[in-house]
């Protein structure tokens, strides 16, 4: 477990389903300091639990935390890992301890697993890039979606996933959609919340990721330069997805100032 800004505030963990990537540890220190800085505030403190490597929160130490955010992964959801079967445990308690949780692409389908949601193999495939997502029109009022008068009918966010989610569990909305992905959002009441694209990324990221992709025969090379000459096009609405992530988190309500 490593405390990364040391404080007297809230207190997060960071349940990290994939290894640093050399790039990301170079450039930016790691995934912890990237969702820190992204999803953070001033005085909160995160944990680290590398999941993916047997890494788990101790369950007598669960009420300690205010919010946990699961992350990322080239895992796929619906495996039976040992790993994956003991987050969807984990996820399962605090659910039921109506903690915040806030699933990110890979976090956000394993979420839904977890809470008896189906997810599988995305029909369409790879959705590689920057996408628009549009909100539901006729959605449940959200506090920290609603509480700005400027908040758009859709934003832009940086997507990188070959999964996708079937069927949400019972009690989940359905309260964002793409062209390519219907559950590119989902919420289960005030304290659960999946989001399938990446608000904690920028394309400098995506395009390292790109090239992991690349190198692994997991994309074709023409495949890989259309999508980067598509992003390079576009700028995802980072700003506004990193307010309300942290708006989310830590229960205040201003959200695309």
């Amino acid at each position: 477990m490593v405390m990364n800004n040391n404080g007297n505030g809230r207190r997060y963990g960071l349940l990290q389903a994939a290894k640093d990537p050399e790039y990301v540890k170079k450039m930016y220190g790691g995934y912890l300091k990237v969702y820190a800085e992204a999803f953070g505030e001033e005085g909160a403190s995160w944990d680290l639990f590398r999941v993916c490597e047997g890494e788990f929160p101790e369950i007598s130490e669960l009420h300690k935390y205010d919010g946990f955010v699961v992350s990322g992964s080239s895992n796929d959801a619906f495996g039976n890992d040992y790993w994956i079967l003991k987050l969807c445990f984990i996820l399962q308690i605090l659910d039921a301890m109506e903690k915040k949780i806030l699933g990110i692409c890979f976090g956000h389908q394993v979420l839904c697993r977890a809470l008896g949601g189906r997810v599988g193999r995305a029909k369409r495939g790879w959705d590689i890039g920057i996408t628009q997502v549009s909100f539901a029109k006729d959605r449940a009022p959200l506090w920290y979606l609603d509480d700005h008068h400027n908040m758009p009918s859709s934003l832009s966010i940086i997507e990188i996933h070959q999964d996708e989610i079937f069927e949400v569990p019972v009690g989940a909305n359905v309260i964002a959609s793409s062209d390519k992905t219907g559950v590119e959002i989902f919420v289960i009441e005030d304290h659960i919340l999946g989001i399938q694209g990446h608000p904690e990324y920028n394309k400098d990221i995506l395009f390292n990721l790109i090239d992991r992709l690349l190198g692994m025969d997991k994309i074709e090379k023409r495949f890989a330069e259309e999508v980067k000459c598509r992003v390079e096009l576009g700028e995802p609405d980072r700003k506004c997805w990193e307010k309300i992530c942290r708006n989310f988190l830590k229960g205040h309500h201003r959200i695309c100032d």
